[in-house]
C-alpha cells in the first residue's frame, strides 16, 4: 500500500478522510448514503474517504491505495472503471439520457437480459433494489387480492419500504399496522414455512427471500419453496440482488433450476451504475402493464428507470459475463482466497474464530471470541490490521478484476492480522489492539 502518513506501529492516519467525514455528518444523516458504508462500520478514526477506483483498487483522499472487497457493497463485480461498461456508457451520453417516450435502448436492454436469465419473461427496469422488490410485492398483493407478507428472516435486507423496515430494529415511524401485515419464515426449514402458510392460510400472498445464502441450499428446498407456495396458492419471489450474476449467468435461479413467479436483480447488473430489475411470469407482469382485462396495477414507474446510459451499462455488463465467463472467475478467484485465508488463520491459530463463509463468488468472514461467539469486538481488531495492510475488506466478495497478487497480498496481510488476533485471545482481552471502540452492527435501535 503506498501511505503519506503512517505511524512506526503501522497504523494508518487519515486526516483528510477523517476531515471529510465530518463534513458527511454535517450535511448527510449517518455521514453516507448507504447505511452499510456508516463510519460506525469501521474501527474509529480508520474509516478511508474513497478519490477513486481503478479495476480492483481504490485510493482513499489521504492518499493511500488498498485492495477493495465487497466493491460498492457487491455492485462493482467486474471492477472499477471497466473499459466495455465505461466505452457504453459514454457512447450514450453524446445521445441523450431520457427522453419522453422509450428508447432503442430499452429494447436491447430488456433483449439482452431476458436471454440471460431466460427463466423470466418479462422484465422492467428501476434504479433501486428496494423500487423492484417493493413491486414484487404489490403486484403479489394485487394477483392474489392477500394482504399478508411472508419474507425468510435469515436474510438481512428486501428493501427501504414499511413492510420490510417494520421488521429490523429500526422500526421507529412504520405504523404497527403495516408492521401486522409482515410475518417471517427461517431459511431451509420447509416444515416452519408450511406452518405458517397453514396457520395464515388465504392469507398470505407471496413468500420473499433470498435463494441462497451463505451457504448452500438443504437439498430440495427450493424445489419445496415453489410447491408450497404452488399450494398455498401464493406468489414465489427470489429476491437475486446478490446471487444475480454471482451464482449463474442465469443466476441462482437458472443454477439450482428452481423458476420463481418473480425475481429482482441489481447490484452487479450496472457495474456500479444505478440499474434494478424486476422480472416474472408474463401473466403476473402484463398486470403492470396495458394488455389485460382486469384492474391495472401500480408496478414501477420511475423517471430515471430508463437512464440511457445505466441500460446500456447493464447490456454491456450482461454480454461481459456471457462471452467472458465473468461467473467462473469470480468462483476461481474466490475458491482461492478462501484457502488462503483458511490456511493463514489456521498457521496463526485462529483457524476456529477467523471463518470464511459462503459461496466462493460470495464469501464473508465470521470473526469470534475466545468462546466461539460472534464478537464485534474481534471484528474491529481484524479490521484495523486488514486497512493498515492496505486491504479494505468489510467482507471477501470478490471483483473479477483481482489478480492473483491481489489475492496473494491479501492473503499475507491476513496473516499478519491473525498473529494479533492470537495475541488477543490468549489475552483474553482484544480492548488494547482495538484502539478505540467497536465496530457496530448495521440495524440496532439505538444510535
Amino acid at each position: 500500500m503506498d501511505t503519506e502518513d503512517t505511524e512506526d506501529t503501522g497504523e494508518l492516519l487519515l486526516p483528510r478522510s477523517r476531515a471529510a467525514n465530518e463534513r458527511l455528518h454535517a450535511l448527510v444523516p449517518g455521514g453516507a448514503h448507504t447505511y452499510a458504508k456508516g463510519e460506525d462500520q469501521y474501527p474509529e478514526n480508520l474509516a478511508p474517504v474513497i478519490s477513486h477506483g481503478h479495476g480492483a483498487h481504490v485510493w482513499d483522499v489521504d492518499g493511500n491505495r488498498y485492495i477493495e472487497y465487497g466493491s460498492g457493497l457487491r455492485s462493482v463485480s467486474l471492477g472499477h472503471a471497466h473499459p466495455r461498461v465505461v466505452e457504453a456508457v459514454r457512447r450514450q451520453l453524446d445521445r441523450g439520457g431520457n427522453f419522453v417516450r422509450p428508447s432503442i435502448v430499452e429494447v436491447e436492454a430488456a433483449e439482452t437480459f431476458l436471454a440471460t436469465v431466460p427463466t423470466a419473461e418479462m422484465v422492467k427496469f428501476a434504479k433501486n433494489g428496494s423500487d423492484a422488490t417493493t413491486a414484487a410485492v404489490r403486484l403479489a398483493r394485487a394477483a392474489t387480492g392477500r394482504r399478508r407478507v411472508a419474507l425468510c428472516a435469515d436474510h438481512p435486507f428486501f428493501s427501504t419500504d414499511d413492510w420490510f423496515i417494520g421488521t429490523t430494529p429500526m422500526s421507529a415511524g412504520i405504523p404497527d399496522a403495516t408492521n401486522e401485515l409482515t410475518v417471517t419464515f427461517p431459511y431451509g426449514d420447509l416444515a416452519a414455512t408450511e406452518e405458517l402458510l397453514s396457520r395464515h392460510r388465504g392469507e398470505v400472498a407471496c413468500l420473499i427471500l433470498e435463494p441462497a445464502t451463505h451457504s448452500e441450499p438443504p437439498p430440495g428446498y427450493l424445489q419445496g419453496l415453489r410447491e408450497l407456495a404452488d399450494r398455498h396458492g401464493c406468489v414465489l419471489v427470489f429476491d437475486e440482488m446478490i446471487t444475480g450474476f454471482r451464482w449463474s449467468e442465469a443466476g441462482a435461479q437458472g443454477l439450482y433450476g428452481v423458476v420463481p413467479d418473480l425475481s429482482t436483480f441489481g447490484k452487479a447488473l450496472g457495474n456500479g451504475f444505478a440499474v434494478s430489475a424486476l422480472a416474472g411470469r408474463r401473466d403476473l407482469m402484463e398486470r403492470g402493464g396495458l394488455r389485460h382485462s382486469g384492474d391495472r396495477v401500480f408496478l414501477l414507474s420511475t423517471t430515471h428507470g430508463a437512464e440511457t446510459h445505466s441500460l446500456a451499462a447493464a447490456t454491456a455488463v450482461l454480454s461481459t459475463y456471457v462471452e467472458e465467463g465473468v461467473t467462473a472467475r469470480l468462483h476461481a478467484l474466490g475458491e482461492r482466497l478462501a484457502a488462503g485465508v483458511r490456511e493463514a488463520a489456521a498457521g496463526m491459530g485462529v483457524g476456529d474464530h477467523l471463518v470464511v463463509r459462503g459461496r466462493a463468488s460470495n464469501l464473508v468472514f465470521a470473526t469470534l471470541d475466545e468462546h466461539g461467539r460472534p464478537s464485534q469486538e474481534y471484528r474491529t481488531l481484524f479490521l484495523r490490521r486488514l486497512l493498515a495492510g492496505g486491504v479494505l475488506a468489510p467482507s471477501f466478495v470478490v471483483s473479477s478484476a483481482l489478480g492473483d497478487a491481489d489475492i496473494d497480498h491479501t492473503v499475507d496481510v491476513v496473516a499478519q492480522a491473525c498473529a494479533v488476533y492470537r495475541k488477543a485471545l490468549d489475552a483474553g482481552d482484544p480492548t488494547p489492539w482495538m484502539a478505540g471502540r467497536p465496530v457496530k452492527p448495521v440495524f440496532r435501535r439505538q444510535a
